[in-house]
């Protein structure tokens, strides 16, 4: 955003102001003087640092040293500086007492300057380095600031500022433009690893190694796994019988290192009259959910760090906020209306590999109160509702595929390419095998799922009654289109009826690591659960609730699926990293229960079929019937994957009314007829 001259002049001022903020050795109350000091001289080395990047010839620096840059960018959060950084809400609760909730807040916000600064959003910039000066202001008055004075001023500025950020952050998703991603992808040298340093992100191994590496690989080979990718989107407008006509735009989000494959696939989805919106996650607190990165993105630069703030609306949520925010939201879609309805959906190329991070809890973190966990479901049911008003759920399509990073260890490269295997299987065989899943499963009255060598899950899915078999399923038959890789069959269960324990030893969600998570159900709905991943049982549940249950009380079960994707459990087998894999992989490696919106979420009056032409009846739950009558109570606005594998599993068992059982796993292994070759990837 271009400045104003009056903007620009109050942006000098602020930078002047902060420069002499971090050489001041006197304020009014100096047991806060560290914190100033710290933060503005971290301020002014990244301003520092931005005038040497923007000088010609800067790139041209060796690797070595455009990392060294790279990480003075970042210095307050490296792991070896986190336990003394004020973004540490550990250290700032120790140093500033009553203050350490939102001075840490406001220097986790500034750890953000650089991704601003390349995509030069000078206003952005000025109006958080005002935020900035006027809490200084508070501590150098005559008078102690209150508590109450702090948290209001951050308040206040979230208040002022939320129409502003809305708007910026709806345009920058669904509007598409030549940013500072669409520019390296299509215009850089892609095979100087310099590159990368353009995008203001940290820049780790993971980033340069996977850039290096898909540098050796051939056209031909970066063209099919764009056209995989490509492909399979458009594929997702036909098997969702979905109108492609009048489509313009697609979102593609990606790891930084695989600008190759995203290059080819901008091409590809050009050919199809699609224009490519490439941009950054959210990196502002007041438009961001969670850690989730919906965006171009590079390894964390801490995981312990983004963890720590993950809560961090906490400082400003309220119901006023709220309200101005869904108010603020439904502005800007009325404003971008032509592009949502051009809008085709999300193409996204997942990445994997990165190491295990299991967070340390703190009791220190910002944290929702019920009264803000309350508003927080509400708010995000509400802008939903509106999302789904100008974008709705049944007109348009995605696409999900993943790729290792190199952090996965010394067999990255034949990680990689078997992964390209495994993308590219074939649907037909997988169709046929998974129809023959289908006709057992679906005239069953209720399915059992059995643990096994110490596995205690015992789940009974109630099924529904199907008035015209001939025509009608309740299970999708699942190969590759919006979902790579293929292999699986699923459906949203009967809620009533539905009981009992789910249990898994090791499962890698949302970029989190779970140790024997346990998950009683009743009627469909989560009743009780833990995990051992703390000592504490508390923190263990709390660790569950707000990275599982994302702070609801209960959750339905929206999917009851069987992975058949023996291939990928064999690739995991083979390099031990089935708890490295990512969901949508290793939703296809056993039997999976989702916590959540159905897979048809804002979708289930689309009618859906699978290759044999029976209509999918099984799109809803009792929860989604409301989105009619009561569409704020209908969905949860998330969906989270459990799945058991292999290994851990006794039997998967379709029981019919007259007691009649049939095998579908037993003993980690596919005995119903017609599906043993599936057993071949297991031996």
């Amino acid at each position: 955003m271009v400045l104003s001259a009056e903007e620009k002049e109050r942006l000098d001022l602020a930078i002047g102001r902060i420069r002499e903020i971090s050489e001041e050795t006197g304020m009014a109350f100096p047991e806060y003087s560290d914190f100033f000091m710290c933060t503005a001289k971290d301020i002014c080395g990244v301003f520092d640092l931005f005038d040497e990047i923007k000088k010609d010839g800067y790139f041209h620096k060796d690797i070595y040293s455009l990392r060294e840059d790279n990480s003075r960018l970042f210095r307050s959060v490296l792991p070896e500086n986190y336990d003394e950084s004020y973004a540490n809400p550990d250290y700032a609760e120790d140093r500033l007492g009553i203050f350490g909730h939102e001075l840490s807040y406001i220097a986790a916000e500034l750890v953000y300057l650089p991704q601003l600064l390349t995509d030069e959003k000078y206003f952005d910039v000025l109006v958080l380095l005002e935020l900035y000066l006027e809490l200084f202001g508070l501590f150098t008055d005559e008078t102690k600031p209150t508590a109450k004075a702090v948290s209001d001023t951050i308040f206040y500025h979230a208040f002022d500022y939320i129409e502003y950020f809305t708007r910026e952050r709806l345009e920058e998703s669904i509007v598409p433009s030549e940013n500072i991603a669409y520019k390296i992808v299509m215009n850089e040298n892609l095979g100087d690893t310099s590159y990368l340093f353009r995008y203001g992100e940290y820049i780790t191994d993971n980033e340069i190694k996977l850039s290096e590496y898909l540098g050796k690989l051939s056209d031909e080979e970066i063209d099919r796994m764009a056209e995989v990718f490509t492909s399979g989107f458009r594929r997702g407008f036909d098997v969702m019988r979905v109108n492609f006509e009048g489509k313009g735009s697609v979102n593609i989000r990606y790891h930084i290192g695989e600008e190759r494959i995203v290059k080819s696939a901008v091409k590809k989805f050009a050919d199809m009259g699609l224009r490519p919106i490439l941009n950054r996650y959210a990196v502002n607190r007041m438009c961001r959910r969670g850690v989730i990165k919906q965006g171009f993105e590079a390894t964390s630069v801490n995981d312990q760090f983004e963890y720590d703030h993950r809560m961090d609306e906490a400082v400003f949520l309220d119901g006023r906020f709220a309200d101005r925010r869904i108010n603020a939201t439904e502005a800007a879609y009325e404003e971008f209306k032509e592009a949502a309805s051009r809008y085709a959906g999300p193409a996204v190329i997942e990445s994997f590999g990165e190491e295990l991070f299991n967070p340390k809890a703190k009791d220190s973190v910002a944290r929702l109160n019920i009264a803000q966990e309350e508003t927080s479901i509400d708010m995000n049911r509400k802008l939903s509702v509106i999302s789904n008003k100008y974008i709705p759920g049944d007109e348009y399509s995605f696409t999900i595929i993943a790729f290792p990073l190199p952090s996965i260890g010394d067999d990255f490269e034949d990680i990689f390419r078997e992964t390209m295997v495994l993308n590219t299987l074939d649907n037909d065989k997988y169709t046929a095998i998974q129809q023959k899943i289908i006709d057992a499963l679906d005239c069953s009255e209720y399915v059992e799922v059995v643990g096994s060598d110490g596995n205690d899950t015992n789940m009974h899915v109630a099924m529904r009654h199907l008035a015209y078999p001939s025509a009608e399923t309740q299970f999708e038959n699942c190969v590759a289109d919006v979902n790579i890789p293929l292999g699986e069959v699923f459906t949203s269960p009967v809620l009533k009826g539905t009981h009992g324990r789910l249990q898994v030893s090791s499962a890698y969600l949302g970029g989190y690591h779970f140790e024997n998570i346990t998950i009683d159900f009743e009627d469909g709905m989560v009743k009780d659960y833990s995990c051992s991943n703390y000592d504490d049982i508390e923190d263990g549940k709390r660790y569950i609730k707000e990275n599982i249950l994302f702070n609801h009380e209960t959750l339905p079960i929206g999917e009851f699926a069987i992975g058949t994707n023996t291939v990928a459990y064999r690739m995991a087998r083979k390099f031990d990293i089935l708890d490295k894999l990512p969901i949508l992989i290793v939703e296809k490696t056993g039997p999976h229960f989702a916590v959540g919106d159905t897979c048809y979420s804002h979708a289930e009056d689309k009618k859906v079929y699978n290759p044999d032409g029976k209509e999918i009846i099984s799109r809803e739950n009792d929860f989604s019937l409301m989105r009619n009558t009561d569409p704020e109570k209908a969905y949860f606005n998330c969906h989270t994957d459990i799945t058991i594998p292999y290994s851990e599993l006794g039997r998967i068992s379709a029981v019919y009314s007259d007691g009649t059982k049939i095998d579908i796993i037993k003993d980690g292994r596919f005995v119903l007829q017609g599906t043993e070759e599936l057993n071949e990837a297991l031996i």
